[in-house]
């Protein structure tokens, strides 16, 4: 049974419309989000796989993210139930699971994501999402259900081979694709062009078109390629660039510009 959502970013992505998000992951502050905020985007993810950032500056970030109106999601670096109930409790609305493999282990997520009687998430009533208002289980159950996106990231053949019978599941509401992970899976790191990432993105968006579900495809940075593979059914969600890509990335251009400055002044 898919449910509708009432989240701002999968209501924008299932009206085909374009979101962009940030990743953050050496940032602790509020300005990079502040940053995000105002250069248009729509989401941000706190990369808990790849940093040392701990859950209570997560879910303070994830609060502030509220505030300036992004969706925070979390990229968790296990799938531990007790990790994700505390970020969901601290203001995140969002999950996104790394490195599943099958139909039982994303099923692990969507319990520790969800509410009975469609998971298992641990009962309270007050949550920054909802403006820490004391609200009863019956009416907070659901609308927190509906607020919070389930994503289950696929890195592996296997992960891809479970595709469909993980797209099926009523909680799940992405499919992303990690890119960088699957083609090292593959032993061809970071060789995009390869004929296995067109046919498991190709996949994965099938499965997903099936199940009603949202596919997206991160890890390629290439234009060409990702204009390549969008019209295979990835949905409309950017992943503009890490905290620290984009920070060399203007670093690298401040310094090449203030070199070259020299190089034409005259003599």
């Amino acid at each position: 049974m898919t449910h509708p959502p009432h989240n701002a970013l999968l209501a924008r992505l299932h009206r085909g419309e374009p979101a962009l998000m940030m990743t953050v992951r050496t940032a602790r502050t509020a300005d990079t989000l502040q940053i995000a905020a105002s250069t248009g985007h729509h989401a941000v993810m706190l990369d808990l796989e790849h940093s040392a950032m701990s859950t209570d500056t997560a879910a303070q970030l994830c609060v502030l993210a509220g505030t300036l109106g992004l969706t925070a999601l979390v990229r968790v670096p296990e799938r531990e139930y007790g990790m994700i109930g505390r970020l969901l409790d601290g203001g995140a609305h969002g999950i996104v699971a790394p490195r599943v493999e099958s139909a039982e282990e994303a099923r692990g997520i969507v319990g520790a994501c969800r509410f009975p009687p469609r998971g298992q998430r641990s009962q309270t009533n007050m949550v920054p999402q909802l403006a820490m208002r004391p609200i009863p289980a019956a009416t907070m159950n659901p609308a927190a259900d509906a607020d919070t996106v389930v994503q289950i990231l696929l890195e592996t053949p296997r992960g891809i081979a479970a595709a469909d019978a993980i797209a099926a599941l009523d909680g799940v509401d992405m499919l992303a694709l990690g890119a960088n992970d699957f083609t090292a899976e593959l032993g061809v790191p970071g060789q995009y062009g390869d004929p296995r990432v067109r046919d498991a993105v190709a996949q994965v968006a099938d499965a997903c078109r099936r199940h009603g579900k949202l596919m997206v495809l991160g890890g390629i940075g290439d234009r060409k390629l990702m204009d390549d593979l969008v019209p295979l059914g990835v949905c409309p969600l950017r992943i503009t660039g890490t905290d620290t890509a984009l920070l060399h990335e203007a670093a690298d251009l401040r310094a090449r510009q203030a070199l070259d400055a020299f190089t034409a002044a005259p003599s």
